[in-house]
């Protein structure tokens, strides 16, 4: 498997000859975007790769479609040209009525729940067929569902086999049945949302999980390799880069050894 880290939640990932891009995000740095209820942020760095450096993509993996940070206008207008869509239910209903790129496809487009699954027979001849599970996501405290939106993680494996390739954890807290998730789950690779999202609107309230809660989710999992995004290039990033590398720094050589560190715009083997 390879990954390529793009800029914030925005992952490439290669395996087995498919092209998964996670959370399309490609509009350029300085632009200020609201997020509702107050709150917003200001993306602060380019995206590592463009879409025209891109290629090809087989599935986009949109863990939710209405924050421009894991969604933008350059990331959505790619969209009808993909493979597969894989998102939200209610995610799928709104890209299906348009965007800056039109419409996705109905054939194209598959939303999910939390626990739902969507099976996808190889785009070429000689790939594995790709089984993706909608693993729970809470992008707030308790009860503000209704307020942020719903978001999911994916868990992809080959079909036949009951090793997760990759756990993308998609924006989330730290809570319930992540936990569980992350114990049931035999996983692979694990890429983890961290940063610590907060807002001055909101006070002390976190919207995506610190270093710390990373690490501790990482203890709980025990992947082979677990890797990170979605920690910089956002002004509401409060936790940030530091903080999840002072926690790697901290903790006990069975989650510190499993750290892998992308590099933005470069494929890193894993």
């Amino acid at each position: 498997m390879r990954l390529t880290r793009i800029g914030g939640p925005t992952v490439l990932v290669e395996l087995d000859g498919w092209r998964l891009l996670v959370d399309p995000t490609f509009d350029p740095a300085g632009r200020q975007y609201s997020f509702g209820w107050g709150t917003g942020s200001t993306k602060t760095a380019d995206p590592a790769v463009g879409v025209d450096e891109l290629g090809p993509i087989d599935v986009a993996l949109v863990s939710h479609d209405h924050h421009a940070d894991n969604l933008d206008d350059a990331g959505r207008a790619m969209l009808p040209a993909v493979g597969a869509v894989v998102t939200t239910a209610s995610g799928a209903r709104r890209l299906a009525t348009g965007g800056p790129g039109g419409a996705v496809s109905a054939e194209r487009l598959h939303g999910l729940e939390a626990g739902e699954t969507v099976t996808l027979p190889g785009p070429r001849p000689g790939l594995p067929t790709l089984v993706i599970t909608a693993t729970p996501c809470r992008h707030g405290p308790p009860l503000t569902r209704p307020i942020v939106g719903d978001v999911i993680g994916f868990a992809v494996r080959r079909q036949g086999e009951e090793l997760i390739a990759i756990w993308i954890t998609g924006d989330t807290v730290l809570f319930a049945p992540l936990r569980r998730a992350a114990e049931e789950l035999p996983i692979d690779v694990m890429l983890a949302n961290v940063g610590g999202v907060r807002f001055g609107a909101t006070g002390p309230l976190r919207f995506t999980m610190t270093g710390r809660q990373a690490v501790e989710l990482v203890g709980i999992a025990a992947p082979r390799v677990a890797t990170f995004a979605h920690y910089d290039g956002w002004s509401h990033f409060v936790d940030g880069e530091q903080g999840l590398r002072d926690a790697l720094d901290a903790s006990a050589a069975s989650v510190h050894d499993r750290a892998v560190w992308l590099v933005d715009g470069i494929a890193v083997e894993v």
